[in-house]
């Protein structure tokens, strides 16, 4: 079964499209099984040729709604779609509430989608541990546009422009602050813009508004793109094709300018960093009742400071990694 199999005898299976096989590494992926370690990695470097776009904006926005739109869209031009969908922690589990999935309703089903929802479990900005190697994971096996759907967390909410090639910001009319975008940061993050909701009557002030901001803010950051300001009603189905339409030209812009490949070793920079501090994290945990707790009797007995004390404790943690 393939439940039992070792890691590295899924990669072939995944590059070649086999849907449980995918399923399989990717719930390896979210775990971090260490076991995994050396299959992702052969899967992160046979990856690398999927369009990745973020999908961020606060809660209740209607960003599934509008991503189960996007793929239907996608499907008529014949691309294999994957999403990763990030979804709250159940409290109980600490496994993901699986609320995407019923909004993106039979699109999910379909033979060229994969949807793959992933509990934050704790973790900030948006995204869950091992979100980029599942992303690596859907590359590998052939998706050719992948989708990652932020979790909705407003402010924090940044990270997804670390790991995407386009983000898209979805704002909706009438959720109470129409400066909220420029509050939480999330203005200057966005490659294009979506207003949802547009069937309502707040619609065109929400666009207006943020077509003026985005007005202000290009000659001010030194930027030389617009940044698309598109309104979408999924009840309608109105703008749809519109913001697809964007999102591809957004790529093929970064290629055009040169852009593309920067971006791309921008993200690649990240996980780098990203991993070394998971790499570190753990080896804290792990030496907690060890070294951490007779550097911290220094501490107490002021002997030592705790720059001091953290510069000792990185270089021993540090050795033992290189080892």
């Amino acid at each position: 079964m393939q439940a039992n199999l070792p890691s590295l005898e899924l990669v072939e299976r995944v590059c070649s499209g086999e849907r449980r096989a995918i399923a399989r590494m990717l719930s390896r992926a979210e775990s971090g099984a260490a076991e995994a370690r050396e299959a992702l990695d052969v899967l992160y470097r046979r990856a690398g040729r999927a369009h990745v776009v973020g999908i961020t904006g606060v809660p209740g926005s209607g960003k599934s709604t509008l991503v189960a739109k996007l793929i239907a869209g996608a499907l008529a031009s014949g691309r294999k779609i994957g999403v990763v969908a990030i979804d709250p922690s159940s409290p109980f589990s600490g496994g993901s509430i699986l609320g995407d999935r019923i909004r993106m309703g039979e699109v999910s089903g379909h033979p060229s989608v994969f949807v793959r929802s992933m509990a934050t479990r704790g973790a900030l900005g948006g995204l869950a541990h091992g979100t980029l190697e599942a992303v690596d994971v859907l590359d590998a096996a052939g998706y050719g546009m992948i989708f990652i759907e932020t979790v909705g967390v407003g402010q924090d909410e940044v990270d997804v422009v670390r790991a995407a090639h386009t983000t898209v910001v979805v704002s909706a009319p009438g959720l109470g602050d129409d400066i909220q975008a420029i509050k939480a940061g999330i203005l200057e993050i966005a490659d294009v813009h979506a207003v949802s909701k547009g069937d309502k009557p707040e619609a065109d002030k929400t666009v207006v508004e943020l077509k003026a901001m985005l007005g202000l803010a290009l000659p001010a950051a030194g930027l030389k793109r617009a940044v698309p300001v598109i309104r979408t009603s999924c009840a309608r189905e109105e703008g749809i094709a519109e913001l697809l339409a964007a999102i591809d030209a957004h790529r093929e812009y970064l290629v055009a300018s040169g852009q593309y490949e920067a971006r791309r070793q921008a993200i690649r920079e990240r996980r780098m960093l990203k991993a070394a501090e998971q790499l570190l994290r753990q080896e804290f945990e792990r030496h907690r009742q060890g070294r951490v707790a007779a550097l911290v009797a220094e501490l107490a007995a002021g002997t030592v400071s705790p720059q001091a004390a953290a510069m000792r404790l990185v270089a021993h943690i540090g050795t033992e990694i290189i080892r």
